[in-house]
């Protein structure tokens, strides 16, 4: 029976073997780096080094700069004029490490500032410089901002039926699920999930699979939502293939990306509308509505507040009326003392219409003359 040994042991085998080929040595090395994250305050550094062949990666390891080599980054950026971030290609020094518990590393002691593009993102920008020049009626690339037939399609004045791309009991799914299906003002919501693998090589063949899919049946949907949840700068590479991109540009449904978190952005995100993150796609979703409803009971108030001061205005201009023809009636001019006289029941107006030994009547307040003209004559009196 073999040898048996505590992890403890194995462990310390492997240590002494690494410290036994690597004490004392330094390497330079040339890869891309990915997963970088910055602790400012303490003056840490931690990363990733790959090396791919094609699409695929066939190498990585962790890195790290201490406090005491952190200097090499700030250095880096404020030479090259650019942020020390995933997807960028150097040459540094570096030495192995291993500890019994975090496992194996690369300390980096030195970076070669002469720096280029790491591949990822030369690759990207490939990608968009070739999508712009071949595409010239579906994308334009106007003061830097990418323009798309996608992006020009308005909006439904209300988003209710979503056709949702993302990957099977993924963050994505439920972080954008549990935001539309709890928004806080109640609306409900018809998603038609279209769950597909989005990581991988083979992946943006599958998420046009689904958009096919839904492209064919376009009439039942509002809105296109593509998510995922967040992952390393790698993870993200199906986004940036140049036939999901075009379709994505191309497409006949608006679609809203919450691809990652906010530092990532790939190609699909600027042919489409990008919101970022599953959650914030979902928040906006919700607050096109709640804009529109807004919009509504907006809209409702004004129209009451107008109708209310149209009737107020009505009312105002009916109580003159009514003073007006109050004013005028027959019983208030015989109230103040003056006559009217009427000829054949008809009132006289023009005294023209009086002729000699015609018959006419005197209306006053509380009595009716009856006279027959017998004689007209010219007023004398300066009335």
């Amino acid at each position: 029976m073999a040898k048996r040994l505590r992890l403890s042991e194995l462990v310390n085998e492997i240590d002494d073997a690494i410290q036994n080929r690597f004490a004392g040595e330094t390497f330079w090395i040339t890869a891309e780096i990915t997963d970088v994250k910055k602790q400012t305050d303490k003056r840490w550094c931690f990363l990733k080094f790959i090396e791919k062949e094609g699409h695929l990666i066939t190498a990585e390891i962790k890195g790290v700069f201490w406090a005491n080599t952190f200097h090499n980054v700030e250095k880096f950026e404020k030479l090259s004029g650019q942020t020390f971030a995933s997807g960028l290609e150097i040459t540094c020094n570096v030495r192995v490490r291993f500890h019994k518990r975090y496992g194996i590393d690369l300390e980096v002691l030195e970076i070669d500032h002469t720096y280029s593009l790491g591949k990822l993102e030369l690759e990207k920008q490939q990608t968009l410089d070739r999508l712009v020049k071949e595409n010239p009626k579906l994308i334009r690339l106007v003061d830097g901002q990418y323009f798309t037939s996608n992006k020009s399609i308005d909006l439904p004045i209300v988003l209710q039926r979503i056709a949702l791309v993302t990957a099977p009991n993924s963050d994505g799914q439920r972080d954008f699920k549990q935001e539309i299906e709890n928004n806080q003002y109640g609306y409900a919501f018809s998603v038609s999930e279209f769950l597909t693998q989005i990581q991988g090589d083979n992946s943006s063949k599958l998420i046009i699979q689904k958009l096919k899919l839904i492209e064919a049946e376009k009439e039942n949907f509002d809105v296109v939502a593509i998510v995922r949840g967040g992952g390393s700068q790698t993870d993200f590479k199906p986004f940036d293939d140049y036939d999901l991109s075009k379709y994505v540009a191309s497409f006949p449904l608006p679609i809203l990306t919450g691809i990652g978190h906010d530092r990532n952005t790939s190609i699909v995100d600027l042919m489409a509308r990008q919101y970022k993150t599953p959650t914030k796609v979902a928040t906006n979703i919700v607050e096109h509505n709640y804009n529109f409803e807004s919009e509504i009971m907006d809209f409702k108030e004004r129209f009451f507040e107008t109708a209310e001061s149209m009737i107020d205005e009505a009312k105002d201009n009916l109580l003159q009326i009514k003073r007006t023809v109050k004013a005028y009636s027959p019983a208030t001019i015989l109230n103040k003392g003056y006559a009217i006289i009427t000829s054949n029941d008809k009132i006289i107006i023009n005294p023209k219409d009086i002729k000699p030994n015609s018959e006419i009547q005197t209306i006053l307040k509380n009595e009716l003359i009856h006279s027959t003209v017998t004689k007209k004559s010219k007023n004398e009196f300066d009335i």
